[in-house]
């Protein structure tokens, strides 16, 4: 009887080390997400939206993908696989992955809306079928690993690795998705670089706030470095606090004093100078970039008060007042209306922006001006003078009011060519020709001037954008721009790079080739035309050529391969999938035919749930 029992419980004991034997673990460890610093407050108050499509799409669950990277490539690192092997694998990661978001006070429903197990479980309808990372060995070139090994291996919290290793990494993607031959499996082939830089090749790992900020593109937070200088900063506070606050009264009565003297001598100046058509301009020049601050009388002088007889029509963020100043130069002042996105932040931001480009197609930033409560109740504001372009803007010389007196005459072929020409001149300019690179946020008709020669100049900064590190400024949570212009992942996921800019530029492309607007709204207010999805169908149907501007063909300067490149070209720029549309250096040499013009794959695609979804593949 005794050895019965003794039997059984060996049995039971066997069965039990048997079935737990059988319970599928996760190959990686979820503590990243407790000692990464991503910015959690992202899904505080999370809530499913109305589809599991319109939840996936959301900021939250998109930080979370980029999060989730982390295991992925840990995965390939300590496994050799891009995704993992099963579906109960994966299950069970996920799993772990919530429990431990749970564990630092958020939702618990993240992962079940955000995720589906099978979307991270390996298959061979992949990128070149590749599910391994021997696959991926076998796929790409030597030299293509090399290069990539060698840029991308240094910290990337440096801004010139970090975009280096992003040329490169854009390359093997493009060289990997020629070779499948089929386009919907390009977001393959750009996870997979992504894995296989942050998992593989970069020394510090993918938990390097490097790799965190330029690979997986995530929020990463400051927080964790101010820690560590918090105790030495409170110490040194604390000792030097009375002499600082001494420091502090002393300045403020210098510059009270400094600034009363100065007003009193421009009254004076002023009074004395009385109804003079040579106002007596007070100005002080930032350094280095020449930038004027203006006095507020003096605007009023040049403007005539800002009579309607020089107002020039509205801006972004505000009206425009043609003036002259005494030296005879003609301006254009610009009246900044107080919005929800031009508030004092934005209006130093485009001040700081623009006195520091210097380029032919951008319009010239002369000075600003701000006016307070305690100076000119009625002028109370901000004000920026800008060169004076007597053309206008392209918008009205693209779609002119039939109605008006002024009625613009249309654009020649040639001019067109030249402006379009000018704007991409502008953005690589400003993406490859200053650093930090500038994104402009709101290329559109309207803010393309054209000045005597009618040669296009970029205007309104008031939304740009500069990468300093190109870290936190990939994701931008408040999306602004205009409808019709913001690129899909821009708008979808506030994802903000320089391939945000080409896709408006390519919107502005097509509108100068096709003479129709990029968006037209029914009574109601819906979109009932894009030009995207226009332009995309008739070159779908083989009838490219009947997108194109009546008097574009009837122009007899026109060059048929020219202009169907120039379309094609703007089609590319506007690509759904931002792996596929070309920088806007690419861009200009397509334009200017230094380089072949690839293809057009099929844009009708609309953007998914991307697990890595960049704003950029540099």
């Amino acid at each position: 009887m005794n050895s019965c029992l003794v039997f059984l419980s060996l049995f039971l004991i066997i069965l039990i080390d048997s079935s737990n034997s059988s319970i599928t673990t996760c190959p990686v460890s979820m503590k990243f997400v407790k000692t990464v610093p991503w910015n959690s407050s992202l899904c505080l108050n999370f809530k499913p939206l109305q589809t599991k499509t319109e939840t996936k799409q959301s900021l939250c669950c998109h930080t979370l993908l980029s999060l989730f990277g982390i295991a992925l490539a840990e995965n390939l690192n300590k496994h050799s696989l891009f995704h993992f092997s099963n579906t109960s694998t994966s299950e069970s990661c996920l799993q772990d992955y919530q429990s431990s978001l749970t564990s630092i006070s958020l939702p618990n429903n993240l992962v079940s809306s955000c995720f589906d197990p099978s979307q991270f479980v390996s298959t061979p309808d992949t990128c070149v079928h590749i599910q391994s990372e021997q696959d991926w060995l076998n796929k790409v070139d030597s030299t293509s690993l090399a290069l990539l090994d060698n840029v991308c291996k240094p910290d990337l919290s440096d801004l010139d690795h970090c975009q280096a290793c992003r040329n490169q990494g854009d390359m093997v993607h493009q060289m990997l998705t020629r070779m499948d031959g089929n386009s919907s499996h390009s977001l393959d082939c750009f996870y997979f670089t992504i894995l296989y830089i942050a998992g593989i090749v970069n020394k510090l790992g993918p938990q390097s706030n490097g790799v965190l900020a330029c690979i997986l593109i995530l929020l990463v937070d400051d927080k964790e470095d101010s820690k560590k200088e918090h105790h030495y900063a409170l110490v040194i506070g604390l000792v030097s606090a009375s002499f600082v606050f001494l420091s502090f009264l002393l300045g403020l009565l210098y510059f009270w004093c400094t600034w009363w003297v100065k007003r009193r001598k421009n009254d004076n100046l002023l009074s004395h100078n009385g109804g003079s058509m040579e106002p007596s301009f007070s100005l002080r020049v930032r350094p280095k970039s020449g930038l004027i601050w203006f006095d507020f009388k003096d605007l009023l002088k040049v403007t005539d008060n800002f009579s309607s007889g020089n107002f020039v029509g509205r801006g972004g963020f505000g009206s425009v007042y043609k003036g002259v100043l005494p030296d005879g130069t003609v301006v254009a002042v610009k009246r900044i209306e107080e919005s929800d996105y031009q508030g004092d932040v934005e209006f130093y931001r485009e001040v700081g922006i623009v006195s520091s480009l210097k380029h032919r197609n951008l319009v010239p930033l002369r000075g600003c001006c701000v006016v307070g409560e305690d100076e000119n109740s009625e002028y109370i504001g901000k004000y920026l003078v800008y060169d004076y372009m007597p053309n206008g803007n392209l918008k009205d010389h693209l779609f002119p009011d039939t109605d008006s007196e002024n009625e613009k005459r249309l654009l020649t072929w040639a001019q067109r060519k030249n402006i379009i020409l000018d704007v991409a001149n502008a953005l690589v300019y400003l993406h490859f020709g200053v650093k930090p690179p500038v994104y402009h946020r709101d290329i559109k008709a309207t803010n393309i001037l054209l000045d005597a020669g009618m040669r296009a100049r970029v205007a309104d900064f008031g939304l740009a954008r500069q990468d300093y590190s190109q870290n936190r400024s990939q994701l931008n949570t408040r999306v602004a721009g205009t409808r019709g212009y913001l690129a899909p992942e821009y708008a979808l996921y506030g994802q903000l790079t320089e391939k945000s800019d080409v896709y408006s530029f390519g919107v502005v492309v097509l509108e100068i080739m096709c003479g129709r607007k990029a968006l037209q709204l029914s009574s109601s207010g819906e979109p009932n035309f894009l030009i995207t999805d226009w332009v995309s169908s008739l070159i779908k149907s083989g009838n490219m050529m009947k997108a194109l501007d009546g008097s574009i063909l009837q122009d007899g300067n026109s060059n048929r391969s020219i202009t169907e490149r120039f379309l094609t070209v703007g089609v590319l720029c506007c690509h759904v999938m931002v792996a596929l549309r070309p920088t806007i250096l690419d861009a200009l040499k397509m334009l200017e035919g230094d380089i072949e013009v690839p293809s057009i794959s099929d844009m009708s695609m609309s953007p998914g749930n991307h697990m890595f979804a960049r704003g950029d593949s540099t």
